[in-house]
């Protein structure tokens, strides 16, 4: 059995190989334009495979401008033909729309005839119902559907093609509003509700969470993962007897937009919106007999797509990322009857997972990856561009964010780590966006290795321009558990202290012959808090302040100086194994890579949050009122089992702890 599926650069199409290569047999042919040949061959790389054969050709081309010798050579060979390729971009104009979504079909179709497949699979969109009201399923299709839009009428019209033109037999998929894969996050582009999210990230920064933000009724949504779309593609497309059927891939029950907004907020730890005023007042009582088209909320709509507002909302929100043409189109009209895929998905364990479930993952995916915030910043690329920055403990958390928010501003991350592997998964994501990154593998906890990290950066780099320390180990564990455990305070020293020193050490005299470098270390809260249970990793960022701030008097003429972040609760893998966190307000490691990037730009001596620099004044001002204050949170928080030794966890005093938590958000319990 093989294949043949246009599209799988793009972000379903790349899905959807994964899926074949690892569920099915066969050959995978892949339309790939001649242009886009290296960076299929570096996905073949990833996929580590021989089986996708990449066909060059063109969406714009009779047949896809495949050579006709390979398609003589392949005639009866091709069991499914995907096509995927088209633009899902509602902000696309017509002209686009219609060579791509519309004749790139006619193409694909012609070509799928050429080579006698067996079956057309065309990867339509819930869009093709366009503003039709009420149930729409999977049955209906022309139904006199107001068609608002070049994205809906393409969608629309494409479908048809297959539905009338095509001499093959076909299958159907119509995808909801595809975000990211609801385990990794991982997306490609900004579209759907990732549009909102430049807006949410503003108002978690300028707003505290708790503030209640009134919001109104903006109808029903639906959103389904990548992941499930391409499962449920690969499964309906080898089900016997199911030719001529239209798929709708989404969530069966519709989401309230208002509810997927607040879900994101509440990810991202914005405010959320609270809406007084829903349908259930607007469409009750009295109300209830207003014509549709009279209803608040389709007035609004009708406003929001008219030319005066679409101006206004181009100078206001479009200013922060929201393009005024997908505000007409947050909601659908119709509501998506999705039984006769659920009855074909039966028993298949694929099924769409609830929003809630994976906001969280979505929202740090985009955080992390698609954020180009730093990029605009004019500040960030006049003091990144070309420079070289070397980010310790760069393979995940904190350090792996920052080093793709130094390459988006033009810097050149040079990432260490001990592992080789994921050190070189983030160069390849900044390489993908066009950046640059170097791989140093070395264990950070050994010294002689640090000296030959540092013989080769010196060697190997033309300038070394900024370090972050940023590799670390934390310990949570009382003094009581640790009478025996005399090796956690070496193991924390030798890699929170001796090894950051001794990298700046070894690095100093090429940053003094430079007559510039800076050097970022990242600390920690505790260091001005001083929590119990954390006396082996505060004590070893207090050393590393300590020294810093001391060489730092040394080095300032030699244009040489040290900004310390005084880091609190980052949401990171180091934290993980301490249940007792998943329940705490934390910071990203975006917003840590934030606070980062603002050292390395404006190299302040030091970057504090508000409690802690309130938890060095209360050390200063009343300590033996502070100390009393930590001694009651060392009674209601627990040892974790980890540091017991046991699998229980100890404690049951939960409300107590999220209270203390949250009063002392960003401290390390």
């Amino acid at each position: 059995m093989s294949y043949f599926v246009t599209g799988a650069t793009g972000f379903i199409g790349r899905f959807l190989v994964e899926e074949l290569l690892d569920h099915r047999e066969g050959e995978v042919f892949v339309l790939v334009r001649e242009g886009s040949l290296p960076r299929m061959q570096r996905m073949i790389e990833r996929w580590d495979t021989d089986r996708v054969v990449p066909v060059v050709g063109d969406l714009g081309s009779d047949a896809l401008g495949v050579d006709p010798e390979w398609v003589a050579a392949h005639v009866g060979e091709v069991d499914h033909f995907f096509h995927l390729a088209a633009i899902y971009d509602m902000t696309a104009d017509d002209a686009t729309n219609e060579a791509l979504n519309v004749d790139g079909t006619r193409h694909a179709v012609a070509l799928a005839e050429a080579l006698g497949v067996g079956c057309f699979h065309q990867v339509s969109s819930v869009a093709a119902a366009g503003e039709a009201h009420g149930r729409f399923d999977e049955s209906m299709f022309a139904e006199g559907q107001p068609l608002p839009s070049p994205y809906h009428r393409t969608k629309y019209e494409s479908e048809r093609i297959v539905r009338e033109e095509a001499t093959v037999t076909w299958r159907v998929y119509r995808p909801a509003i595809v975000v990211g894969d609801s385990q990794t996050g991982v997306m490609d582009k900004i579209d759907g509700p990732y549009y909102f999210f430049p807006l949410m990230k503003l108002l978690r920064d300028r707003l505290p969470a708790w503030l209640p933000l009134v919001g109104v009724d903006l109808g029903d949504t639906n959103v389904v993962p990548v992941d499930y779309v391409a499962k449920a593609m690969d499964h309906l497309a080898h089900l016997e007897g199911r030719d001529g059927e239209a798929f709708h891939l989404v969530n069966p029950e519709p989401q309230p937009v208002v509810d997927m907004i607040n879900m994101f907020c509440a990810a991202a730890g914005a405010p959320t919106f609270a809406t007084p005023i829903d349908r259930d007042v607007t469409h009750a009582g009295p109300l209830g007999l207003i014509p549709r088209r009279l209803r608040p909320l389709e007035l609004a709509t009708s406003l929001v797509k008219s030319a005066p507002a679409q101006a206004v909302l181009a100078q206001t929100l479009g200013r922060v990322g929201i393009p005024p043409e997908v505000l007409g189109h947050v909601r659908f009209a119709a509501t998506f009857d999705s039984r006769r895929t659920e009855q074909a998905l039966a028993g298949s364990g694929i099924g769409v997972p609830d929003l809630e479930s994976y906001a969280r993952t979505l929202w740090s995916y985009w955080e992390e990856h698609l954020d180009t915030s730093t990029a605009r910043d004019r500040g960030a690329r006049e003091a990144l561009t070309g420079k070289y920055v070397v980010i310790t403990g760069a393979s995940s958390g904190i350090g792996q964010v920052t080093a793709l928010k130094v390459a988006q501003a033009g810097g050149v991350p040079v990432l260490v780590a001990r592992g080789r592997e994921k050190l070189e998964a983030t160069q390849a994501a900044i390489e993908d966006h066009g950046g640059t990154a170097y791989v140093y593998p070395c264990d950070l906890s050994d010294l002689d290795a640090i000296d030959r990290l540092c013989k080769d950066l010196v060697t190997d780099l033309p300038s070394i321009d900024v370090v972050v320390n940023n590799a670390g180990r934390s310990i949570r564990r009382s003094l009581k558990l640790s009478q025996d455990r005399f090796h956690d305070f070496e193991r924390t020293m030798q890699l929170n202290y001796f090894g950051a020193i001794r990298l700046v050490m070894g690095l100093l005299p090429t940053m003094r012959e430079q007559r510039r470098g800076h050097v970022v270390n990242i600390s920690s809260i505790g260091v001005q808090t001083n929590p119990p249970r954390f006396s082996a990793y505060v004590a070893s960022k207090a050393a590393l302040d300590s020294w810093s701030n001391v060489v730092a008097s040394e080095l300032v003429g030699d244009g040489v100086t040290f900004t310390g972040i005084h880091m609190p609760l980052v949401r990171t893998p180091m934290i993980a194994p301490t249940k007792l966190y998943d329940k705490f307000p934390t910071i990203s490691p975006a917003q840590a890579a934030d606070l980062v990037v603002k050292a390395i730009v404006d190299r302040p001596h030091e970057i504090n949050t508000l409690l802690g620099n309130a938890g060095a004044v209360a050390h200063t001002v009343a300590p033996k009122t502070a100390f009393r204050v930590l001694n009651m949170a060392y009674h209601v928080f627990p040892d974790s089992a980890a540091a017991r030794g046991s699998d229980a966890q100890a404690g049951g005093r939960e409300s107590e702890q999220i209270m203390l938590a949250k009063v002392f958000k960003g401290v390390h319990w």
